[in-house]
């Protein structure tokens, strides 16, 4: 019981580490966005990361960072990396609660894939997750009522991509290391990034280099931290610590940019929040 609880603690405290990462990563964002496109701002991300996974990588050697699955490791990143520009894209025009809100819906994707690519079966947890992810995308979405915009597009696409990468990296840590996916994420989009940021580059100025920095730091720190909390506790412990991205960002978003907080965006992520909660329940109940 001692360090079941000191598990959780453990956990609670890199669930902090979670949602300050992502709460610099959305800022750092918004603030490049101002003089710099998505696939820029992803380069700058990739440098920043692959600057910090070498030096790691060379003490833990290179020979253990050799992956079982490269196809896999490929075709996430580049799902991934399509998903982070639509992210960062929503970023730049939406409030950053709402953003946050609708990247909620990602674990209604990943039941829906699940059952699609993987053939797993369809249960009442994931039926109810479902079904309350459906109803509360379209309480924050509101088509027909205003509430719908290209940059909810944007973030829809990019909660799409991303449970379609929370797929691939459920099959990867089978495999590989945490330390290893996160290396391959930055070496394959690399590349990538770089290739395509040449068509739209503007040279980084000394009073946006800082926030480079952050954006490659932070988005390193936020999957490791996360990861690191799941490994420790339960999934019904730490869905409901990262909800709390929400409200934190909301507040940031208030006092940084003077955003407004949506009650409807609020509603329809408790919603969605609700419904994951009682699938995880529920598929913690049939295990035991």
């Amino acid at each position: 019981m001692k360090g079941e609880s000191s598990a959780v603690l453990r956990a609670a405290l890199w669930m902090v580490g979670t949602l300050v990462s992502f709460s610099m990563l959305a800022v750092a964002t918004r603030e490049l966005s101002a003089d710099y496109s998505a696939i820029q701002i992803l380069f700058f991300r990739n440098t920043v990361g692959l600057a910090i996974m070498l030096p790691v990588v060379a003490a833990i050697g290179w020979r253990r960072m050799r992956s079982r699955n490269m196809r896999l490791q490929a075709v996430r990143n580049v799902i991934h990396l399509a998903a982070s520009l639509g992210w960062y894209q929503g970023i730049a025009v939406l409030p950053l609660a709402q953003v946050f809100a609708i990247e909620f819906t990602a674990p209604f994707w990943v039941a829906l894939m699940a059952v699609i690519l993987l053939g797993e079966r369809m249960n009442r947890g994931r039926a109810t997750a479902l079904v309350f992810g459906l109803v509360g995308m379209l309480i924050i979405l509101r088509p027909g009522f205003g509430g719908f915009s290209i940059g909810s597009l944007y973030v829809l696409g990019a909660a799409i991509g991303f449970a379609g990468t929370h797929i691939a990296t459920k099959r990867l840590t089978a495999t590989d290391t945490v330390v290893m996916v996160l290396f391959w994420m930055v070496v394959i989009q690399f590349p990538i990034s770089a290739a395509a940021a040449v068509f739209s580059w503007s040279p980084l100025g000394w009073g946006m280099a800082p926030w480079a920095f952050v954006i490659g730091a932070a988005g390193l720190s936020a999957h490791y931290c996360m990861t690191r909390a799941l490994y420790l506790a339960d999934a019904t412990v730490v869905i409901p610590l990262d909800f709390m991205r929400l409200p934190l960002i909301a507040i940031v978003g208030f006092a940084v940019y003077n955003e407004g907080i949506d009650a409807f965006v609020l509603i329809g992520a408790l919603v969605m929040f609700a419904g994951n909660y009682v699938s995880i329940r529920r598929e913690r109940a049939a295990e035991t």
